[in-house]
């Protein structure tokens, strides 16, 4: 089965409060996957490579074989397609594992697209950060106790 992937992630601040968003959508453009969630404090291309990992997983979970991604992240893109050098450890690791996720899917593509073609997925990011400064704020009003969240 074929899918259109949208995947934004970020952090405000960088590195601060992060979330990822993932919009996946069958060919007739109807959504059968999404996800709106923080992943704690990290930079804004720790969270883009986040997204476009969980963004596959899902795709892979959904029973998807063919796939085209969309992100707003030029720098992603073009390290995924060998064109910049990643030079950064964490990065490299992520890289590495979307790249084995993406070889998962035959035939795949990444495309690069400006920040208002990936609406959908950079509001579910926005959620996502937002989900993270919460559970940040709830940590440093009560710290060493638990969440009732958790």
């Amino acid at each position: 089965m074929k899918a259109t992937l949208f995947t934004d992630g970020g952090a405000r601040g960088n590195p601060g409060p992060a979330g990822i968003g993932v919009v996946l959508r069958d060919p007739s453009g109807e959504v059968i996957g999404e996800i709106a969630e923080g992943i704690g404090e990290t930079t804004n291309n720790v969270a883009e490579y986040s997204a476009l990992i969980a963004g596959l997983e899902l795709a892979l979970a959904k029973g998807i074989t063919e796939i085209e991604v969309f992100m707003d992240s030029e720098l992603v893109i073009s390290q995924l397609k060998g064109e910049w050098k990643i030079k950064n450890d964490r990065l490299r690791t992520l890289a590495v594992k979307a790249r084995a996720l993406l070889n998962r899917f035959e035939p795949h593509s990444l495309v690069h697209v400006r920040r208002e073609l990936n609406s959908d997925a950079d509001k579910l990011a926005n959620q996502g950060m937002d989900a993270a400064m919460l559970d940040q704020a709830l940590d440093a009003e009560s710290p060493g106790q638990q969440s009732f969240l958790e």
